[in-house]
């Protein structure tokens, strides 16, 4: 009987160790009310950009941008994580600027060229 007990938690230590050392801002997903800080917002902007460009939704011209302009804004629902890149040699010069939305804890929302 200890045999199997030692086992058991043995083997559910070994399955619930990597839930353990998660990151809490891993892959840029957050919980909780806590605003993120700019810097945070900044470089998820910048994962989820790079995720675009390689999944081919954004030109590969768009990998060498950087956050241009990072805010809080009001948004449909409530206040909002605003970041804009800015490609200025863009061809299509109605999608020279790429805006990005984020919940206050830094959770994406979404992206357009729109700014809505």
């Amino acid at each position: 009987m200890k045999k199997i007990i030692v086992a058991f938690l043995t083997l559910s230590t070994a399955f619930w160790t990597p839930v353990v050392f998660a990151s809490a801002g891993g892959s840029c997903h957050f919980h909780g009310n806590k605003p993120a800080a700019e810097a945070t917002v900044s470089s998820c902007a910048s994962q989820r950009k790079d995720a675009l460009v390689k999944s081919g939704k954004l030109d590969a011209a768009w990998s060498a941008v950087k956050p241009e302009k990072i805010e809080m804004v009001e948004g449909k629902k409530s206040k909002e994580w605003k970041v804009t890149f800015k490609d200025a040699a863009a061809k299509d010069k109605t999608k020279e600027t790429l805006y990005m939305f984020f919940t206050p804890p830094g959770n994406f929302i979404a992206s357009n060229f729109t700014g809505q």
